[in-house]
């Protein structure tokens, strides 16, 4: 229901409860009211507040949705400049699991948004759908078997292939490896910005 992943956030990985407990407070709404409007548990809800407990893509796109902010702006802003170097792409936390994912354009950037998406053997956005506030997705398996699952209709992917889709229709995705982690690059115009509220 809420895929919820205990035993602490992974050090690498921003913690974005902080940041959803401010926005929650600064709107003057109560866990009860999250709870209620977004479907989730209050206790969840106060994990995930936490850091305690991670969300599906689905669950995170609709707290986002409830605060009215989108899951972008959770993101953490690279560190200056337009070259985003090898080996220091800033980490993000977009909810799934089994993921470890980095931003590969600039925070700033509103036009396109890109992502690198490294996945473990069975990990995914979980196990609901989701919906996300851009025009196109477009995904590229650069290593391993992506299955990607949009409106009800399986596509499975593997190394090499590509695959664009409409975001705003429910969709959601998982390794279909056995041994190693997937890479996925994902690319969303424009990009999931403060500005976009999930539906």
């Amino acid at each position: 229901m809420e895929a919820v992943s205990s035993g602490g956030a992974v050090s690498e990985v921003p913690r974005i409860g902080e940041r959803l407990k401010a926005v929650r407070q600064a709107r003057r709404l109560t866990l009860t009211d999250v709870a209620g409007a977004s479907g989730l548990t209050k206790g969840f809800l106060s994990k995930l507040e936490r850091d305690q407990a991670s969300a599906s893509v689905a669950a995170l796109v609709r707290v986002c949705a409830v605060l009215g902010i989108s899951p972008g702006s959770l993101f953490e802003a690279p560190s200056g400049g337009e070259a985003v170097r090898a080996g220091s792409y800033p980490p993000i936390a977009f909810g799934g699991q089994g993921l470890t994912e980095y931003l590969l354009t600039p925070s700033g950037e509103r036009r396109v948004q890109a992502i690198l998406s490294e996945i473990a053997p069975g990990g995914g956005s979980g196990e609901e759908t989701y919906a996300l506030p851009a025009e196109v997705e477009f995904v590229f398996v650069l290593d391993g078997d992506l299955e990607v699952t949009v409106g009800g209709d399986v596509t499975v992917l593997g190394a090499g292939d590509a695959f664009t889709f409409s975001p705003g229709s429910q969709h959601g995705f998982r390794s279909l490896r056995t041994d190693g982690a997937t890479r996925v690059l994902w690319v969303f115009a424009p990009a999931l910005s403060a500005g976009r509220t999930a539906p």
